[in-house]
């Protein structure tokens, strides 16, 4: 399949829901409104998403139906990068290749800012619609929500902060931060895809496994690009890890045996579609884009 064209034909669709789902820039409060889309839109690879609709049509669910978990995922991500540029956290002055939200709109719009959209992504999430049943939308919104807070993302994001600057780690605490910090999320995409198109429990047990994979492969992939890559391919400074001491892979056990931890991690990804048709190709393809991309 010609993956460019399918993430560039997904980014679009989910582009568009979120334009409808988010709040206008000229609504009040506008300082406010206008910062929560000023991060959304600043050109993000719309990753979560974009697993979490292809998981749905994996199973022949409906694009319809998965659009507001896709937005309110995506709306869950930015937040977080939000968050974390802060001053009080990385005190990074770009994502993206722009300014970071703290940078253009002040650290206290961009704090409510990141509070607004994670709490604009549970309306969403919680909204009546489609032909996503009751449990099936609480499931959805229990699921997204384990994997944002303290037993997810969050968690992941306080282990991260709290080791750095302190030496290395140990392997079991460097797994802790990299599958709850990011993984949980990628995780958490796939299987509310899956659950919004009514997989059923072997296909979601597999697709579970296709999403843990997935997700620690893209981080480790992210620490060897901070290595590898340039401040312009990443559109933030490279070499940022090192220079606050972070938890990494590659400081941890060496550039090469990441990259093959990475590889190692794709094919447990694409074993775990064994059971899936062509429907999953986007899926596979996805999979072995995430250590090959440069930003």
């Amino acid at each position: 399949m010609d993956l460019k064209e399918y993430l560039k034909k997904q980014c679009q669709v989910v582009d568009d829901a979120l334009e409808k789902y988010l709040p206008r820039a000229e609504e009040l409060p506008t300082s406010l409104h206008s910062s929560m889309r000023y991060s959304v839109f600043a050109g993000g690879k719309r990753v979560r998403p974009i697993l979490l609709l292809a998981a749905c049509d994996t199973v022949g669910g409906k694009t319809a139906d998965a659009l507001p978990a896709a937005c309110a995922m995506e709306m869950i991500h930015t937040y977080s990068l939000i968050h974390d540029d802060l001053p009080a956290m990385d005190d990074d002055d770009f994502r993206r290749g722009n300014p970071t939200n703290h940078k253009v709109y002040g650290e206290a719009t961009a704090i409510l800012a990141g509070d607004a959209l994670l709490t604009e992504a549970f309306i969403l999430l919680s909204r009546e619609g489609g032909d996503l049943d009751p449990a099936a939308r609480v499931r959805v919104i229990q699921e997204i929500a384990h994997a944002s807070g303290s037993h997810g993302m969050v968690g992941g994001q306080v282990v991260d902060m709290e080791s750095e600057g302190g030496g290395p780690v140990d392997l079991a605490t460097l797994s802790y931060i990299h599958t709850h910090k990011t993984g949980a999320l990628i995780r958490a995409s796939v299987r509310a895809g899956a659950l919004v198109g009514g997989a059923d429990a072997a296909s979601l047990e597999a697709l579970t496994r296709y999403g843990e994979a997935v997700g620690l492969a893209f981080q480790i992939a992210d620490d060897i690009l901070d290595v590898e890559g340039t401040t312009e391919e990443l559109g933030k400074d490279a070499g940022s890890d090192e220079a606050r001491g972070k938890a990494t892979y590659p400081a941890l056990m060496g550039l090469e045996a990441s990259k093959q931890r990475a590889n190692e991690l794709v094919e447990m990804a694409l074993d775990a579609l064994a059971r899936f048709d062509e429907k999953a190709e986007p899926l596979r393809a996805i999979a072995s884009y995430i250590v090959k991309r440069k930003s």
